[in-house]
């Protein structure tokens, strides 16, 4: 019995995993046509049946280019990092409750804050091996970010994680059954969290590490054929996997839900407007924005729950 369990699990994560990485792939296709609409132009149309296919042309054409020994590497780091960037994605994105989870943990505050926390390591690690200053200053930016708006980020998990007292995400499909909805109790963190993801993701207006007018693409410009497309691959992976915790968190959305799944979309669909509407911040900028406004805001959330929290106490 407990070979047949193993065996169907086994089973689950490769489905799990396929349909993960074939959503990455339709995903980049609706990213090149919305950014083609908004830009008064077309976007893919040409392979096969209207472009479909384009995403996985790209992919096999990226697999297939040849990977060129650079001078003065740092090999070992150089080729670990994608690896490790991508399945730290895959990580956090198995241990997500759809329905019913096949890793239900206590404690998935914490692990989904280490693996959030390790994405500035590899990015800095990225760009440390590559030997390039264009690469190195991207990691440094890498870091500095990571600084301003993580701080503010977890905070604010903290303070959804203490409306339903528990570490379990589960418990927040339990807990928004119902008509009780947190994006509406308290929408001022909910817009937080939305920032706060999008700079997580490192897309417009927050994409310093990856500033192509100053940086050449940034810590990724070493980087070709296999290597680039595990990046490219945990970036959007990063983007469905936040878009789902968004939705689990504030929504109370059930993923087997057809509802739950277009509110995921919608996330999605917004971080491509954003991207094509808004140009890049200034970077103090973002330094103000991170530690004077959304910190400040979170304290004075935080705050807030603790005293509802006593208030409740006393009462019952």
């Amino acid at each position: 019995m407990y070979v047949k369990d193993m065996f169907f699990i086994f089973i689950s994560l490769i489905v799990m995993i396929i349909g993960i990485l074939v959503g990455v792939a339709f995903f980049v296709l609706l990213e090149r046509k919305i950014l083609g609409y908004i830009q008064d132009r077309k976007g893919p149309n040409k392979v096969l049946l209207l472009g479909v296919f384009q995403s996985f042309g790209d992919a096999i054409k990226l697999f297939v280019k040849e990977n060129v020994k650079l001078y003065k590497l740092n090999y070992l780091f150089y080729f670990m990092s994608p690896m490790v960037g991508f399945f730290m994605v895959l990580m956090l994105a198995i241990s997500i409750p759809f329905n019913e989870n096949l890793f239900c943990m206590n404690l998935f505050l914490l692990y989904m804050m280490s693996c959030l926390s390790l994405g500035v390591y590899i990015i800095m690690m990225s760009g440390w091996s590559s030997n390039s200053m264009y690469a190195i200053l991207g990691g440094v930016r890498s870091v500095a970010q990571s600084l301003s708006y993580e701080v503010s980020m977890f905070l604010i998990f903290f303070v959804m994680f203490f409306y339903v007292e528990s570490f379990k995400l589960i418990d927040f499909l339990v807990y928004q059954s119902g008509i009780l909805k947190f994006w509406y109790m308290n929408f001022m963190v909910c817009m937080m969290m939305f920032l706060s993801m999008v700079a997580e993701l490192n897309r417009m207006p927050f994409d310093f590490i990856e500033g192509e007018s100053e940086l050449v693409s940034g810590f990724n410009i070493e980087y070709m054929s296999g290597s680039f497309t595990l990046i490219f691959l945990g970036e959007y992976m990063m983007i469905m996997v936040l878009g789902i915790l968004f939705v689990l968190m504030n929504f109370g959305g059930n993923m087997m839900n057809l509802i739950s799944i277009l509110l995921v979309l919608m996330f999605m669909i917004l971080v491509i407007w954003i991207r094509g509407c808004l140009p890049r911040m200034r970077y103090d900028n973002l330094m103000y924005f991170c530690w004077y406004y959304i910190l400040s805001l979170v304290m004075l959330n935080l705050l807030m729950v603790f005293i509802f929290k006593y208030y409740l106490y006393l009462m019952y």
